[in-house]
């Protein structure tokens, strides 16, 4: 119980990453640039698919869902991150805060879930041709595609419930550049190693399993390249799984760092470190990794772009 005498908390104070004014504005350069690049680079690839019939397969179909997340991934936290930074208002009202923590844990359960079904489907392409079409039809890509929004709404549901139920009162400073569940536990004025014990088993279960289930679509993947034949068609796919693995490693790695372990570290700083890698960074290299290396894509903007000239032109 939280006694009479306490004033509860109507608001928090994002600290993000104080420092001299020049250094805060050499980092506002930096996200804002990252932001415009993930926005930019994801809604160019989503209205290349949109616009090119070639690219409607399941891949492209997985890569369109991917870029909708990345989009909201960034905007639930970097616009207002960018905005304490500029006019130096840290203030975020607590439903907002709340709301912020429930969008960002529902978009990056989802890219979890996502990432596993990109990984099957390529499991699927390369380990089972002759069957995908069959397997991967329409329907399917439906259905996977609802399961991973589905699962990412309600993964963190009950975590967030049990956070907004607890009393923060004293300290409202969040020494973090967003709503992150550990150090808003730290405020709390109410003991919280249950709701911990929530946040690690929610975690571990939504991190632990699309991860495990990736990988071993991906060593399938490895075993499959191994046997094909020519040393050039052997080093192009390696060259693809690579990109891939290293973005699944950056995203897993970071996220498993903060959020698989029942006590808060008291690092904050360098938490926020780790955060920037999952939170900012990769959605900026996603497009680039799973997209516009891609050969596909590029003659898609390419079409695009010379039916834009050939329109203005008419």
């Amino acid at each position: 119980m939280v006694s009479d005498n306490r004033t509860l908390v109507t608001e928090f104070i994002i600290l993000g990453f104080p420092n001299a004014r020049e250094v805060e504005l050499l980092l506002f350069a930096a996200f804002f640039l990252m932001y415009v690049l993930t926005f930019t680079e994801n809604v160019a690839i989503i209205l290349v698919i949109g616009m090119d019939y070639r690219l409607h397969t399941p891949m492209y179909f997985f890569i369109t869902n991917l870029s909708f997340l990345d989009i909201g991934y960034t905007t639930v936290t970097v616009p207002k991150m960018l905005a304490n930074i500029a006019i130096q208002s840290q203030t975020i009202s607590v439903t907002g805060c709340f709301t912020q923590l429930y969008i960002f844990f529902f978009l990056g359960s989802a890219e979890c879930f996502l990432l596993t079904t990109m990984a099957y489907d390529r499991y699927l392409a390369i380990c089972n041709p002759l069957h995908y079409t069959t397997i991967m039809d329409r329907r399917a890509c439906l259905w996977l595609a609802l399961g991973c929004w589905l699962g990412g709404f309600l993964a963190p549901a009950l975590p967030t419930a049990f956070i907004f139920r607890l009393p923060f009162c004293g300290s409202n400073i969040i020494n973090h550049f967003f709503c992150d569940s550990p150090p808003l536990l730290e405020l709390s004025c109410q003991g919280v190693f249950e709701i911990e014990v929530i946040n690690f088993v929610v975690g571990t279960t939504v991190l632990m399993s699309s991860f495990i289930l990736t990988m071993i679509s991906y060593i399938f993947i490895v075993a499959t390249i191994l046997h094909i034949p020519t040393a050039e068609g052997r080093s192009k796919a390696f060259s693809t799984c690579a990109s891939h693995l290293a973005i699944v490693t950056i995203f897993y790695g970071t996220t498993m760092f903060m959020y698989i372990r029942t006590k808060t570290i008291q690092t904050f700083d360098f938490n926020k470190i780790v955060s920037v890698f999952y939170s900012v960074v990769t959605p900026v290299l996603n497009p680039v990794i799973y997209s516009l290396r891609n050969n596909d894509i590029k003659q898609g903007m390419r079409k695009v772009i010379l039916k834009q000239k050939d329109t203005s032109f008419m």
